[in-house]
């Protein structure tokens, strides 16, 4: 594909992999504090979100909690880093697919009613990084294998 301006293709291809690399680190970083809550009480309360999970029938609350504040801890380093990219990405994209379905959806679409809006837009990202995997600035790059 040609662009209207070929003069910008050049700027196009060399900021390719950057705005990747901050989209992918971003996702990740963002994913952290939401698992240090659900592990560690760290920005909110554990307690709070046990009575959540409960409350929307996520069952048995504590493990499932644990699971995914997991999830969201190591999973989020893995994808800021770039390491098995992949496999952390996807294991994201499951809990953010569930938030949104589950939780989000029976309340319409906007965020601003806890709709559907936020935990979609999450999933879609978490899903285009498990597809792209780490690429050219990531661990997996460094090391010469991915998943």
């Amino acid at each position: 594909m040609r662009p209207i301006i070929p003069a910008l293709a050049p700027l196009y291809g060399a900021l390719t992999e950057p705005a990747y690399a901050l989209l992918r680190f971003t996702a990740g970083a963002f994913l952290v504090p939401h698992g240090l809550w659900k592990l560690f009480g760290i920005t909110g309360s554990q307690e709070r979100m046990i009575a959540f999970f409960q409350a929307i029938g996520l069952e048995p609350a504590v493990p499932i909690m644990i699971a995914v504040g997991l999830v969201e801890v190591i999973g989020g380093v893995l994808i800021a880093i770039g390491f098995l990219t992949r496999p952390a990405a996807l294991a994201a994209t499951i809990t953010t697919a569930t938030a949104a379905l589950y939780v989000h959806l029976p309340h319409g679409f906007y965020v601003d009613d806890d709709g559907v809006e936020f935990s979609a837009l999450w999933t879609v990202v978490l899903l285009v990084i498990a597809i792209q995997g780490g690429r050219r600035w990531s661990v997996d790059r460094l090391v010469g294998r991915e998943f």
